[in-house]
């Protein structure tokens, strides 16, 4: 029988999966770990069940005992599955800025959560990296593992993630581009790449209000580069030992609402629904696609699933909130809201009674006429059953009775504005959108956004 004897043994291994539409404009061929596979949807499987083995194997942590740790919730979410394994206790301490997904999910599996104030300094008794030193002070037989400075979470990726990143690309990555946080993932998997090709360029990804990139830059470590930010899971306002910055080529700096958008993007285009950072990691990597050529293989590495953030960046109401969306309705908003059928067509030498047939089949009611990959013109449902009432029976072609193409619109057209082109003559428009794919909007995908 093929089976796991645990959910631990089932980390790691997860899939590269090419990226089209959202890189569009990048030159690249851009291939992205989806880490989502792991048991816990995080990369932070990993380290977290490295840092525990090793822990155990230095005798840090008995059986029976607690675990500690300060967490943004992805790595807390990896030690909570171990330690259900393995029989230990949890207790996490985290931010008030995180998702109220990501505590509810440590709940889920028996962990205590703490949540601790974000704007405060981290030696502040408050913070989650004081309450989780404290914690672990004042309780028997537990273990803070402090993620941040343990070298066991950069050692993880560094005996994991690049070996399967050498091996799935054949050697043929050029690009590692990872948003940085702990360090550990971009420390790791970039020093194992490195020593297999010196050539390949690491790339980190930071956001506004953290210090990583003018400290890389520079050396200093400026205390005016830190204010609050939404991000999650990237930036710091401390200098993690795990991060090697002899490693990281340069950093690159992404707004919070251009990784909100850009994970949002990643959902609607890539089928592929992804945390905070995955965005922030696609989008720096847009900001950076100058510095790419055609015969680049570039691997975005992300940490996390978009289930844990289903009350914020997913929620149109909160990016609103936050100035993240246009307040006025797009095409594009109508493109996202209608069901994924794909962009059904007829040419003009098809018989009227097939396309009445897949009008019929698919319950819309009309259909572009297109031909060597150019609309042509268009069939309305009225046009198919005035000719089949008035001459049943007889045979005839798509193009005897088609009518004129329909409007082409921009994805980014205001929906307030294809009253100029859908009325009682023209029902629909053809919208493409940033892939140069086409979509229908109809008056009734017009109406159920209203």
């Amino acid at each position: 029988m093929d089976f796991h004897k645990n959910i631990l043994s089932t980390i790691g291994n997860t899939p590269l999966v090419q990226l089209h539409r959202t890189v569009a404009d990048i030159p690249a061929q851009v291939l992205m770990k989806v880490e989502t596979f792991n048991p816990g949807h995080s990369i932070k499987d990993r380290m977290a069940l490295k840092m525990l083995e090793d822990a155990e194997a230095r005798g840090d942590i008995q059986p029976g005992g607690t675990i500690i740790e300060c967490t943004s919730g992805n790595t807390g979410m990896g030690l909570a599955i171990a330690g259900a394994v393995k029989g230990y206790k949890c207790i996490f301490t985290t931010s008030d800025k995180q998702s109220k997904e990501k505590i509810d999910l440590l709940k889920a599996v028996g962990a205590e959560v703490i949540v601790c104030p974000t704007n405060v300094e981290p030696k502040d008794p408050r913070s989650y990296y004081s309450v989780a030193r404290r914690l672990s002070e004042e309780t028997p037989n537990s273990f803070w593992f402090n993620q941040y400075d343990n070298l066991s979470n950069r050692t993880a990726h560094y005996e994991s993630t690049g070996p399967e990143i050498w091996k799935q690309t054949e050697g043929k990555v050029t690009h590692l581009i990872v948003g940085v946080g702990t360090g550990g993932t971009i420390s790791g998997t970039g020093r194992y790449l490195k020593e297999q090709n010196p050539n390949i360029k690491v790339w980190g990804v930071d956001t506004y209000g953290s210090v990583f990139k003018k400290y890389h830059e520079t050396g200093e470590f400026d205390t005016k580069e830190i204010y609050p930010y939404i991000t999650e899971g990237i930036g710091e306002d401390i200098i993690p030992k795990n991060v090697d910055f002899d490693i990281i080529d340069l950093f690159e700096k992404v707004t919070d609402k251009d990784g909100a958008l850009m994970a949002r993007r990643l959902a609607r285009e890539e089928g592929i629904l992804l945390g905070y950072s995955a965005g922030s990691a696609v989008a720096g990597l847009l900001q950076l696609k100058d510095q790419l050529t055609p015969d680049d293989v570039v691997v975005v590495v992300i940490h996390d699933h978009g289930s844990r953030y289903v009350g914020k960046i997913y929620n149109d109401d909160w990016m609103r909130e936050r100035g993240f969306l246009d307040t006025e309705l797009r095409v594009r908003d109508l493109i996202a809201a209608k069901p994924k059928t794909g962009f059904m067509s007829v040419s003009q030498q098809d018989p009227i009674q097939e396309a009445f047939r897949v009008m019929k089949d698919h319950d819309i009611s009309q259909l572009p006429v297109v031909e060597a990959g150019q609309i042509i013109g268009s069939l309305t449902e009225s046009d198919v059953l005035h000719f089949m009432l008035e001459r049943p029976g007889q045979n005839a072609q798509v193009g005897d009775i088609m009518g004129a193409a329909l409007p082409i619109v921009e994805e980014g057209l205001p929906a307030s504005q294809l009253g100029h082109y859908i009325n009682r003559q023209v029902p629909a428009v053809i919208a493409k959108d940033i892939a140069g794919d086409y979509h229908i909007i109809t008056q009734y995908d017009l109406i159920r956004m209203m």
